[in-house]
């Protein structure tokens, strides 16, 4: 079989069945089949058992109390508690709404590790309190859906979890490779709102007086535990990334019941019934890309695009800085989950092969596919933003751009100093 006319039948069906508006799930289904037919091995059992395969993973018991956990803490007020805390802190400040913003969104990412709920919860609060203190709507949803982005990079992270069941890295060691790029990345949104702000007419809140700063944080105290619980329970061993997974979701639930109770019995149905439609999503494109996998397995495409890039095997740097530009490049056309499960199994033995440390590379992966989401035409999060700020999709892209800048500024360091990413998981190990 020329592997040439394979790798064409897999790029045309999986762009053409996007293309006519198939649902990528199924685009994912159709593009196996399609490959299935060219191989000569169509079998409609081996799909059922591939579709099966997909979801039947441990690890990817994750996913579904993740979502679950973000839901809760939007509910039951945990989200809002960390928003009040930050802007008791530096909301006074000149352009102090949007470092409540990059504070909040960094405190929320080691919490829930879904982008879309992150943006959302920001989004709903602090959009119209930037509009009323007279901050430029593009630029402030701009830096909500950047802020947003940082929640599949900081553990615990849902991208890191389909990642690791997908290419078998370690998870753990996935979410500990997220935590300094996680700061950088809010330390790079701190300078680009700074020189952003500069000229703008603002109204700022007056300062909140120490006491009652100080009565806000106890407030969110049961939040601020969730992140120290869950890293500081997979750091110690206590519990599994599955596990912290379910303790974050049990630890969310008696939070806004109990504690807060703020989440009452027909609001919990509610928050049950949204994360199960998102987890049906999630494993539904899971299921669709086994196919999809096992029949680029079976005609071992990994071998062929290695055959195409081996010069670049010598050259690691080199050979990731282009596999960063596949991967802008495929971003803009996928969301970040059908980005891991499609090009995750091609790419990492091509990258293993040439030394790459595997989880050095999932977290570049990630990171890549999570600037994804703030890029069009896809821009999932940007779309989230105007949905709820109610503002024109070009607007969001407009204000995002210096952000988006930003990260493929750290993404770019990244690849010529990948010993910022590796050392501190070495260190923390």
């Amino acid at each position: 079989m020329n592997q040439g006319l394979v790798v064409i039948v897999f790029i045309v069906a999986m762009l053409g069945f996007m293309g006519i508006g198939v649902p990528m799930a199924f685009a994912l289904v159709l593009t196996g089949a399609s490959m299935a037919w060219v191989l000569g091995f169509w079998d409609t059992q081996l799909f059922a058992q591939n579709l099966v395969a997909g979801i039947d993973s441990f690890p990817l018991l994750a996913v579904p109390f993740f979502i679950l956990a973000g839901e809760l803490m939007n509910a039951g007020g945990i989200s809002r508690r960390i928003i009040e805390m930050a802007q008791a802190w530096v909301g006074h400040i000149r352009g102090g709404l949007g470092f409540v913003t990059i504070g909040a969104a960094l405190l929320m990412a080691s919490m829930s590790g879904s982008a879309l709920a992150d943006t959302a919860a920001l989004a709903t609060i602090l959009l119209p309190m930037m509009r009323a203190h007279g901050y430029p709507m593009a630029t402030s949803a701009g830096l909500i859906a950047a802020g947003g982005i940082i929640a599949p990079i900081i553990p615990p992270s849902m991208p890191f979890v389909i990642y690791g069941v997908t290419t078998n890295t370690s998870i753990s060691s996935l979410f500990l490779s997220g935590i300094v790029p996680g700061l950088i990345m809010g330390a790079g949104l701190v300078i680009a709102w700074k020189l952003q702000v500069r000229g703008m007419t603002l109204v700022e809140n007056p300062p909140v007086p120490m006491v009652d700063r100080l009565k806000i944080t106890v407030k969110a105290f049961w939040a601020l535990l969730m992140p120290f619980i869950i890293i500081g329970g997979m750091k110690f061993g206590w519990f599994t990334p599955t596990e912290a997974a379910v303790v974050a979701a049990f630890y969310a639930l008696c939070i806004a019941f109990f504690v807060h109770r703020e989440l009452t019995l027909p609001q919990f149905h509610e928050v049950l019934v949204r994360a199960a439609k998102t987890t049906a999503v999630v494993m539904f494109l899971c299921a669709g890309a086994q196919v999809t996998s096992y029949m680029v397995t079976l005609a071992d495409l990994p071998a062929t695009l290695t055959g195409w890039l081996g010069p670049l095997v010598e050259h690691p740097r080199i050979l990731m800085a282009v596999m960063m530009i596949v991967l802008v490049l495929v971003g803009t056309a996928l969301d970040l989950t059908p980005t891991i499960l499609i090009m995750a199994p091609v790419m990492l033995p091509i990258a293993a092969k040439a030394g790459i440390d595997p989880v050095y590379f999932g977290l570049m992966f990630v990171l890549n596919g999570a600037i994804g989401l703030i890029t069009p035409p896809v821009g999932t999060v940007l779309n989230v933003v105007a949905g709820v700020g109610r503002l024109r999709l070009d607007e969001v892209i407009k204000g995002v751009n210096p952000f988006l800048a930003v990260y493929l500024a750290i993404l770019t360091l990244f690849v010529v100093f990948p010993q910022i990413v590796t050392a501190p998981v070495k260190w923390m190990r």
